[in-house]
């Protein structure tokens, strides 16, 4: 059944005698004004996109994981001070991070599982970037201070007892293949959970270096292997880092999801039948893996604006996997009919923005 409806402040039909497609009546906020002179409606089409939590991110395993690292980091912060190693000290840091990191990602789940309501119109979704982002930051804090003490360490290295950094280095591996594994137990197509496994699995590849650390030191006397395994747990800190701020600032900042080509999508739809324009495009994630597309849509005069639209979204599912399109679907002025893409045409918004994209005439 189709219900007509309005963007707020909308009071008067097209004056400029468009026909208009609206359906489903939803209510969206995409956090962008179109600007037009005109009341457009709203063709959706949100062909089973998922508003809450994926089934399969389980909080039992996550929270699994949290019990093994929480016992055994407390172990290790007393065998590194007796041991003098930075590098366990380093790697207990770095599980009070892991610990936080999942902590953080259950807290995060918990929020995002929540319905939409009030002012916040995609409910707390969000809050699983927001996690995400914050394990970045605290990786790439965490290893400037490791990468300075490692230094400091390199200059006047202090003695380290090497047996003690190999065993519990040793142990340390086990435990964070463990945590590792009832990681991967969750969804981790999760930015949100992503960030706290790949705290796991820095901390597994520190604790391996922790352990050629340890054992060069038993073996050789060379007390400086310990800052050095401390640098290159740094370096995979950094790595993971810089992932995590850069994957969850996209989606901060509203940038289309990587991979996907907003040129190329807009050119697609406006290949459509009937179609003659696509303008104000718009595509960017709710949060990972939940991708949203809004845009106007020109049809031919006395095209069927509803075909059309349920066409366009058809094809944004099947191509590109795309189920929430909020599209503004209505008929084109008579002198944009048979302009092409990057021809001046008719203007029919006051302020379209964005790639215009219109069908190629048809030659002859």
């Amino acid at each position: 059944m189709q219900q007509a409806h309005r963007h707020a402040g909308d009071t008067k039909a097209d004056g400029e005698g468009h026909r208009h497609d609206s359906h489903d009546g939803h209510d969206h906020d995409h956090g962008h004004g179109h600007g037009h002179g005109h009341g457009h409606h709203h063709g959706h089409g949100h062909g089973g996109h998922s508003h809450g939590v994926a089934a399969d991110a389980d909080r039992r395993w996550l929270s699994i994981a949290l019990g093994l690292i929480l016992a055994y980091m407390a172990v290790e912060v007393v065998v590194a001070f007796l041991a003098h190693s930075l590098a366990l000290i380093s790697d207990a840091a770095h599980m009070l991070s892991d610990a936080g990191s999942i902590v953080l990602a259950l807290v995060a789940m918990r929020l995002a599982a929540r319905p939409a309501k009030g002012g916040y119109t995609y409910g707390l979704k969000r809050a699983e970037i927001l996690s995400a982002q914050g394990n970045g930051l605290t990786l790439l804090l965490l290893s400037a201070w490791l990468a300075y003490e490692s230094v400091e360490r390199l200059i006047d290295p202090p003695e380290v007892g090497g047996g003690m950094v190999l065993a519990t280095a040793v142990s340390g591996v086990v435990v964070n293949i463990a945590a590792a594994w009832c990681m991967s137990k969750a969804n981790r197509s999760s930015l949100n959970v992503e960030g706290a496994f790949q705290h796991i699995i820095t901390d597994l590849y520190g604790f391996i270096a922790t352990a050629v650390a340890g054992a060069v030191v038993m073996l050789t006397g060379f007390t400086r292997a310990d800052s050095i395994a401390t640098l290159v747990v740094v370096a995979l800190m950094l790595r993971s880092g810089i992932s995590l701020v850069r994957a969850s600032g996209r989606i901060f900042l509203e940038a289309a999801p990587p991979g996907m080509e907003p040129d190329e999508v807009g050119a697609r739809m406006a290949r459509q039948n009937g179609v003659v324009e696509v303008h104000d495009l718009h595509i960017w994630e709710i949060t990972s893996g939940e991708v949203a597309l809004s845009a106007h849509v020109l049809v031919e005069p006395g095209g069927d604006c509803h075909t059309v639209r349920t066409a366009v979204q058809a094809d944004l599912r099947a191509g590109y996997g795309i189920t929430h399109a909020t599209l503004e679907v209505c008929e084109a002025p008579g002198e944009l009919v048979g302009v092409g893409s990057g021809e001046a045409g008719g203007r029919h918004c006051e302020d379209p923005h964005g790639t215009v994209h219109r069908r190629a005439p048809e030659a002859g």
